[in-house]
């Protein structure tokens, strides 16, 4: 889950970093440019927020990434976790799902459990069990799908919201081109951790995402506290970028 929002810009070049080499083959043409904003909450006018913030740094042809979680902040997707009263069979599975895993509250768990139904939840865990016995993993996430993929738990969130769990955002492609309309830019929506995992949620049009997802695989948004829910993406560099779709 990339970082809450925070207070100011700050730019970074891609360089030699292990960042940097994860986000080739853009190479030092290409810039990331983590940008801070005031801490987002529900209701506020994200697209706005975002076009005070890029001001003076995006340029028309450049793409702005914005984090979902700021999205779902914004749009009020958020329950406390203190409103959910986990089973007994959350708190077990919760125990194997990893430290890094987006379920490894029992709330967030429960959630999971509500959405997709126990036994599914059992089934899928079974199917992890034996999976893994003949060198397979990631059986529980590929069965779960979605009734996991939008949930990010409460650990590493910044306060207020450190014992919020923040569900995925609503519409992000509909966002994404609200907010290409107000910055003037392209706009793309992202689930981005420190996995080395990168996902476009919602696009402004004309992008490429393959090539987007690839150049933010190394998080430049930050997973701890950076709180730079914005990442501005550049091609400082004659030619077409990458980052757009060829007409």
């Amino acid at each position: 889950m990339p970082s809450a929002p925070g207070l100011r810009a700050r730019p970074a070049t891609i360089g030699r970093s292990e960042a940097a080499q994860r986000r080739a083959p853009f190479g030092n043409d290409f810039v990331a440019i983590p940008v801070r904003t005031r801490l987002v909450h529900a209701g506020d006018d994200l697209a706005g927020i975002v076009a005070d913030a890029v001001r003076g740094i995006a340029r028309p042809g450049d793409v702005i990434a914005v984090s979902e979680t700021a999205v779902a902040i914004a749009q009020n997707r958020m329950i406390a976790a203190e409103t959910v009263r986990p089973s007994r069979l959350a708190y077990l599975l919760c125990r194997h799902t990893g430290a890094l895993a987006t379920i490894n509250q029992p709330e967030s768990m429960q959630l999971v459990i509500d959405d997709a139904g126990a036994w599914r939840v059992v089934f899928a865990a079974l199917a992890q069990v034996l999976g893994r016995l003949v060198g397979r993993r990631g059986d529980f996430y590929r069965i779960l799908g979605g009734a996991i993929a939008d949930i990010d738990g409460y650990t590493g969130t910044l306060p207020p919201f450190e014992r919020t769990i923040v569900l995925g955002p609503a519409n992000p492609a509909a966002v994404a081109q609200t907010i290409a309309a107000r910055t003037g830019a392209h706009a793309v929506i992202v689930d981005a951790n420190d996995l080395g995992i990168a996902k476009v949620l919602g696009a402004s049009g004309g992008l490429a995402r393959a090539a987007i997802e690839s150049a933010l695989r190394g998080n430049p948004h930050g997973n701890g506290d950076e709180q730079t829910p914005i990442v501005v993406l550049a091609w400082r560099r004659a030619g077409p970028s990458p980052l757009v779709a060829a007409a």
